[in-house]
């Protein structure tokens, strides 16, 4: 769909003083190139025993500098209880009144909000509500932008239909590199970076996307053509071509659902999944394009509510801290660790969700099914002492950073009308590459 006219969005002023050790241009991560999972670093002098010096412009593999996360932890480092719990949260709220969600944020200190279909009306009232949240966020005193986020993976799972362009199923990433080679890797990366900008346009900082499930066939009854491939090769050069272009549009996207959805035969929206393939295989499969994505510089990764036998047996993975530590300590991830929707099945009456989560190694609860008795629970458990202040300032610190990286990048590439024709021109190409119409 074609827009042409836009309301005005408010714009969240970026202060100097956020950002104030790092340079104004430093690029977001490299489109495609692996990575280092540690910070460039000046040695210490021959034969003392010095800590060594990080320089604070240096890019962080996932996309922040070094710098911006010293800040945003020094930062979270002075926040009370409440404000603390609510930067780990992304809420969930009704209805398609923007007061509502800004109410939220402003209320519990938020991170910021998933935007569903069901509080979609047209392009006016999505504007108002991006508007209102980062609104909500200045006047909560902060200095960079809320998480405002959508799945918008493209196919059947597009929030925004009618608002924002169409785009095939990400299945068609795969076919158009199988089918197209460079290309079709071309168009993939077109797509997402085209996808990013009409998001931003929007008033979007993420998106939760790309998927990086392998699928197994018909009997993947949830993932299917939201997979790229049933070839993990694939599915990883698809995956990396996406987090690339997302990256150039300064936009946060979230590869999603770590460690393997592709091979689960049932629906984490109802039950939780049981994967009882052996490591080897996961490590072949399922594994390989997350592994290929935190090369490429994914600044997210969703964490799926799955029972993985091979890595932590009877535990959903969302709350499994050897799922965590596989992710960081194997894959060299160093970046947002956010779970699948906490309001999901898999996870469904599980006590102290939220707080459970953050212990394994969440960084970003997303949607609970209660956000206020989410945020009472964690503020009282760190209060109580049963969750390690700690821990929630390295996720909220996380959280901060990537949120600055978010806004620099914005505000040095901005976005206008244009987006929507570039997004429309991305669609088709992407549709002929993979399947010649």
């Amino acid at each position: 769909m074609r827009r042409t006219t836009l309301a005005a969005v408010a714009v969240l002023p970026l202060l100097a003083a956020g950002c104030s050790t790092v340079s104004t241009d430093p690029a977001p991560p490299d489109a495609g190139a692996d990575r280092s999972t540690t910070s460039p670093t000046v040695p210490a002098t021959t034969g003392q025993a010095q800590e060594a010096k990080v320089d604070p412009d240096a890019p962080l593999p996932w996309g922040p500098t070094a710098g911006e996360l010293a800040d945003a932890e020094a930062l979270v480092a002075g926040w009370g209880s409440e404000q603390l719990a609510g930067q780990v949260l992304v809420g969930r709220y009704a209805g398609t009144d923007p007061e509502v969600p800004a109410a939220l944020v402003r209320d519990l200190h938020l991170a910021g909000v998933c935007v569903t279909a069901d509080n979609v009306v047209d392009e006016a009232q999505v504007l108002a509500t991006t508007a209102a949240v980062e609104a909500a966020v200045a006047e909560d005193g902060r200095d960079f932008p809320a998480v405002i986020g959508v799945d918008e993976e493209g196919g059947s799972v597009a929030h925004l239909r009618g608002v924002a362009t169409d785009f095939p199923a990400f299945a068609a990433a795969g076919e158009a590199i199988a089918d197209s080679g460079r290309r079709g890797r071309v168009a993939v990366k077109d797509a997402a970076h085209a996808t990013g900008l009409e998001l931003r346009l929007l008033g979007f900082t993420w998106v939760y996307a790309p998927v990086a499930d392998v699928t197994i066939g018909a009997a993947d009854v949830t993932i299917g053509s939201r997979a790229p491939s049933d070839d993990p090769v694939l599915a990883g050069a698809a995956v990396k071509q996406a987090v690339a272009g997302y990256n150039r549009a300064g936009i946060v996207s979230t590869t999603k659902h770590f460690p393997g959805h592709g091979g689960a035969t049932a629906d984490s929206h109802t039950t939780l999944p049981v994967l009882t393939d052996s490591l080897a295989a996961l490590q072949a499969r399922d594994l390989a394009p997350f592994a290929t994505a935190v090369q490429a510089g994914a600044p997210s990764v969703m964490i799926g509510h799955l029972d993985v036998e091979a890595i932590a047996p009877g535990v959903p993975s969302s709350l499994a801290p050897q799922v965590y530590d596989y992710l960081r300590g194997e894959l060299g991830f160093e970046g947002v660790a956010i779970t699948d929707s906490l309001g999901m099945g898999a996870v469904a009456g599980t006590p102290t969700l939220a707080v459970k989560a953050l212990q394994a190694g969440a960084d970003l609860l997303l949607m609970p099914a209660d956000t206020r008795r989410a945020h009472a629970t964690i503020t009282a458990a760190l209060e109580d002492g049963t969750l390690d202040r700690a821990r929630v300032e390295e996720a909220a610190a996380r959280v901060v950073a990537l949120q600055r990286w978010q806004a620099r990048i914005a505000q040095d590439r901005p976005v206008d009308e244009s987006a929507v024709e570039k997004a429309e021109a991305a669609s088709a190409a992407l549709r002929e590459a993979a399947y010649g119409y």
